[in-house]
Protein backbone atom coordinates (compact mmCIF):
# COMPACT_ATOMS: atom_id res chain seq x y z
CA UNK A 1 0.00 0.00 0.00
CA UNK A 2 1.62 3.24 -0.87
CA UNK A 3 1.52 6.35 1.28
CA UNK A 4 -1.97 8.24 -0.26
CA UNK A 5 -4.29 4.89 0.23
CA UNK A 6 -3.06 4.35 3.38
CA UNK A 7 -3.58 7.88 4.29
CA UNK A 8 -6.90 7.65 2.60
CA UNK A 9 -7.55 4.68 4.85
CA UNK A 10 -5.93 5.14 8.17
CA UNK A 11 -6.30 7.66 10.75
CA UNK A 12 -3.50 6.26 13.10
CA UNK A 13 -0.05 5.96 11.89
CA UNK A 14 2.47 4.61 13.21
CA UNK A 15 6.17 3.92 12.81
CA UNK A 16 6.00 5.04 9.50
CA UNK A 17 9.08 6.81 7.49
CA UNK A 18 7.18 9.54 5.59
CA UNK A 19 10.69 11.26 5.45
CA UNK A 20 10.98 13.87 2.50
CA UNK A 21 7.54 12.82 1.58
CA UNK A 22 5.31 16.24 0.15
CA UNK A 23 1.52 15.05 2.35
CA UNK A 24 -0.22 18.68 1.71
CA UNK A 25 -2.43 17.15 -0.21
CA UNK A 26 -2.80 13.60 0.63
CA UNK A 27 -4.19 14.35 3.67
CA UNK A 28 -7.83 13.55 4.23
CA UNK A 29 -10.03 16.11 6.11
CA UNK A 30 -10.13 13.83 9.75
CA UNK A 31 -7.58 14.60 12.07
CA UNK A 32 -4.70 11.94 12.12
CA UNK A 33 -2.46 10.76 14.81
CA UNK A 34 0.94 10.51 13.63
CA UNK A 35 3.19 8.25 16.02
CA UNK A 36 6.79 7.62 16.27
CA UNK A 37 6.96 8.21 12.42
CA UNK A 38 9.57 10.21 11.02
CA UNK A 39 8.72 12.98 8.79
CA UNK A 40 12.15 14.88 8.36
CA UNK A 41 12.22 16.97 5.67
CA UNK A 42 8.54 16.28 4.84
CA UNK A 43 6.33 18.48 3.17
CA UNK A 44 3.60 19.93 4.98
CA UNK A 45 3.29 23.45 4.19
CA UNK A 46 -0.58 25.31 4.12
CA UNK A 47 -1.38 21.94 5.21
CA UNK A 48 -4.91 21.72 7.04
CA UNK A 49 -3.39 19.85 10.24
CA UNK A 50 -5.90 21.06 13.02
CA UNK A 51 -5.97 18.79 15.56
CA UNK A 52 -3.80 16.57 14.41
CA UNK A 53 -1.57 14.73 17.06
CA UNK A 54 2.01 13.97 16.97
CA UNK A 55 3.51 11.67 19.21
CA UNK A 56 7.16 10.84 19.26
CA UNK A 57 7.57 11.92 15.70
CA UNK A 58 10.99 12.76 14.00
CA UNK A 59 10.57 16.50 12.69
CA UNK A 60 14.33 17.47 11.22
CA UNK A 61 13.75 20.37 8.92
CA UNK A 62 10.27 19.50 8.65
CA UNK A 63 8.35 21.65 7.02
CA UNK A 64 5.19 23.16 8.50
CA UNK A 65 4.96 26.81 7.19
CA UNK A 66 1.93 28.44 6.79
CA UNK A 67 0.15 25.20 7.72
CA UNK A 68 -3.13 25.19 9.94
CA UNK A 69 -2.03 23.81 13.28
CA UNK A 70 -5.03 24.99 15.58
CA UNK A 71 -5.23 22.75 18.69
CA UNK A 72 -2.71 19.96 17.48
CA UNK A 73 -0.66 18.39 20.09
CA UNK A 74 3.05 17.48 19.83
CA UNK A 75 4.30 14.93 22.61
CA UNK A 76 8.21 13.88 22.81
CA UNK A 77 10.04 13.63 19.52
CA UNK A 78 11.39 16.53 17.61
CA UNK A 79 14.09 17.49 15.66
CA UNK A 80 16.15 20.32 14.79
CA UNK A 81 15.30 23.47 12.62
CA UNK A 82 11.17 22.81 12.36
CA UNK A 83 9.89 25.33 10.51
CA UNK A 84 6.10 26.84 11.31
CA UNK A 85 6.70 30.13 9.79
CA UNK A 86 3.37 31.61 9.08
CA UNK A 87 1.69 28.54 11.03
CA UNK A 88 -1.89 28.79 13.11
CA UNK A 89 -0.51 27.35 15.99
CA UNK A 90 -3.46 29.11 18.24
CA UNK A 91 -4.39 26.40 21.36
CA UNK A 92 -1.81 23.91 20.28
CA UNK A 93 0.85 22.38 22.74
CA UNK A 94 4.02 21.13 22.74
CA UNK A 95 5.02 18.83 25.65
CA UNK A 96 9.01 17.36 25.83
CA UNK A 97 9.65 18.52 22.33
CA UNK A 98 13.21 19.08 20.46
CA UNK A 99 12.46 22.36 18.92
CA UNK A 100 15.78 23.55 19.26
CA UNK A 101 16.22 25.98 15.74
CA UNK A 102 12.73 25.79 14.99
CA UNK A 103 11.50 29.11 13.63
CA UNK A 104 8.10 30.39 13.77
CA UNK A 105 8.40 33.76 12.30
CA UNK A 106 5.20 35.21 11.65
CA UNK A 107 3.27 32.12 13.29
CA UNK A 108 0.27 32.46 15.47
CA UNK A 109 1.04 31.75 18.62
CA UNK A 110 -1.96 32.56 20.83
CA UNK A 111 -2.59 30.80 23.63
CA UNK A 112 0.10 28.18 22.82
CA UNK A 113 2.21 26.07 25.38
CA UNK A 114 5.26 24.95 25.89
CA UNK A 115 6.36 22.28 28.40
CA UNK A 116 9.89 20.05 28.98
CA UNK A 117 10.99 21.53 25.35
CA UNK A 118 14.06 22.07 24.32
CA UNK A 119 14.04 25.18 22.17
CA UNK A 120 17.92 26.07 21.79
CA UNK A 121 18.42 29.22 19.25
CA UNK A 122 14.88 28.81 18.49
CA UNK A 123 13.31 31.94 16.65
CA UNK A 124 10.22 33.46 17.95
CA UNK A 125 10.69 36.50 17.06
CA UNK A 126 8.28 38.08 14.23
CA UNK A 127 5.37 36.15 15.71
CA UNK A 128 1.72 37.16 16.11
CA UNK A 129 -0.10 36.60 19.33
CA UNK A 130 3.28 35.82 20.97
CA UNK A 131 1.31 35.51 24.54
CA UNK A 132 2.25 31.99 24.59
CA UNK A 133 3.19 29.79 27.81
CA UNK A 134 6.49 28.47 28.73
CA UNK A 135 7.68 26.01 31.40
CA UNK A 136 10.42 23.97 32.43
CA UNK A 137 11.99 24.49 28.87
CA UNK A 138 15.61 25.64 27.96
CA UNK A 139 15.45 28.57 25.22
CA UNK A 140 18.90 29.09 26.00
CA UNK A 141 20.47 31.61 22.74
CA UNK A 142 16.64 31.63 21.52
CA UNK A 143 15.30 34.81 19.71
CA UNK A 144 12.24 36.26 21.89
CA UNK A 145 12.64 39.90 20.89
CA UNK A 146 9.15 41.45 21.26
CA UNK A 147 7.43 38.78 22.61
CA UNK A 148 5.01 38.73 25.77
CA UNK A 149 5.14 37.62 28.75
CA UNK A 150 3.20 39.73 30.89
CA UNK A 151 1.57 38.23 34.16
CA UNK A 152 2.76 34.84 33.46
CA UNK A 153 4.39 32.19 35.67
CA UNK A 154 7.94 31.34 34.17
CA UNK A 155 8.49 27.94 36.20
CA UNK A 156 12.48 26.21 35.50
CA UNK A 157 13.00 28.17 32.29
CA UNK A 158 16.26 28.92 31.34
CA UNK A 159 16.81 31.87 29.14
CA UNK A 160 20.60 32.11 29.31
CA UNK A 161 21.98 34.39 26.44
CA UNK A 162 18.25 34.68 24.69
CA UNK A 163 17.54 37.57 22.81
CA UNK A 164 14.75 39.24 25.00
CA UNK A 165 14.96 42.39 23.23
CA UNK A 166 11.78 44.42 24.19
CA UNK A 167 9.78 41.82 25.87
CA UNK A 168 7.15 42.49 28.31
CA UNK A 169 7.60 41.06 31.23
CA UNK A 170 5.05 43.21 33.47
CA UNK A 171 4.13 41.38 36.68
CA UNK A 172 5.43 38.09 35.25
CA UNK A 173 7.03 35.80 38.11
CA UNK A 174 10.13 33.96 37.57
CA UNK A 175 11.14 30.36 39.77
CA UNK A 176 13.79 28.45 39.49
CA UNK A 177 14.60 30.24 36.16
CA UNK A 178 17.87 31.52 34.61
CA UNK A 179 18.41 34.80 32.70
CA UNK A 180 22.45 34.60 32.54
CA UNK A 181 24.11 36.76 29.56
CA UNK A 182 20.90 37.61 28.04
CA UNK A 183 19.96 40.45 26.16
CA UNK A 184 17.94 42.75 27.68
CA UNK A 185 17.51 46.08 25.40
CA UNK A 186 13.98 47.91 25.71
CA UNK A 187 12.68 45.09 28.04
CA UNK A 188 9.97 45.71 30.82
CA UNK A 189 10.18 44.51 33.93
CA UNK A 190 7.70 46.85 35.80
CA UNK A 191 6.73 44.66 39.05
CA UNK A 192 8.20 41.34 37.62
CA UNK A 193 9.17 39.06 40.54
CA UNK A 194 12.45 38.05 39.70
CA UNK A 195 13.71 36.74 43.55
CA UNK A 196 13.49 33.39 41.72
CA UNK A 197 15.76 33.71 39.12
CA UNK A 198 19.74 33.86 38.22
CA UNK A 199 20.11 36.88 37.16
CA UNK A 200 24.03 36.03 36.56
CA UNK A 201 26.64 39.22 36.68
CA UNK A 202 25.02 42.59 36.00
CA UNK A 203 26.66 45.76 34.76
CA UNK A 204 25.62 48.83 35.23
CA UNK A 205 23.61 48.48 31.73
CA UNK A 206 21.76 45.21 32.79
CA UNK A 207 21.16 46.40 36.34
CA UNK A 208 19.19 49.75 34.86
CA UNK A 209 17.54 47.44 32.05
CA UNK A 210 15.83 45.45 35.37
CA UNK A 211 14.13 49.11 36.60
CA UNK A 212 10.85 48.36 38.27
CA UNK A 213 11.69 44.65 39.26
CA UNK A 214 11.69 43.05 42.93
CA UNK A 215 14.15 41.24 43.89
CA UNK A 216 15.10 39.44 47.18
CA UNK A 217 17.71 40.89 49.37
CA UNK A 218 20.47 38.42 48.91
CA UNK A 219 20.43 39.43 45.21
CA UNK A 220 20.68 43.01 45.80
CA UNK A 221 23.34 42.21 48.73
CA UNK A 222 25.35 40.32 45.67
CA UNK A 223 24.88 43.13 43.22
CA UNK A 224 25.89 45.66 45.40
CA UNK A 225 28.98 43.19 46.68
CA UNK A 226 29.98 42.89 42.86
CA UNK A 227 30.30 46.94 43.48
CA UNK A 228 32.61 47.40 46.39
CA UNK A 229 30.12 47.35 49.56
CA UNK A 230 29.07 45.07 52.03
CA UNK A 231 25.39 45.06 53.17
CA UNK A 232 25.31 43.97 57.09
Amino acid sequence: MDVTELLATQRVVEGLDLSETALTDVLAAEPYVFRDCDLSRADLSEADLVGHVFERCVLEQTDFRGADLEGARFTGGGGARTAFVRAELTDAAFSGVDLSGARFGGALLTDVSFTGCRMIGAALNGARGTSFRVSRSNLTLADLSGCSFRKQELDGVRLDEANLAACDFTEAVFQDCRLTRARLVDTTFTRADLRGADLGELDDGRLRALTGAVISSAQAAAILGARGLTVL
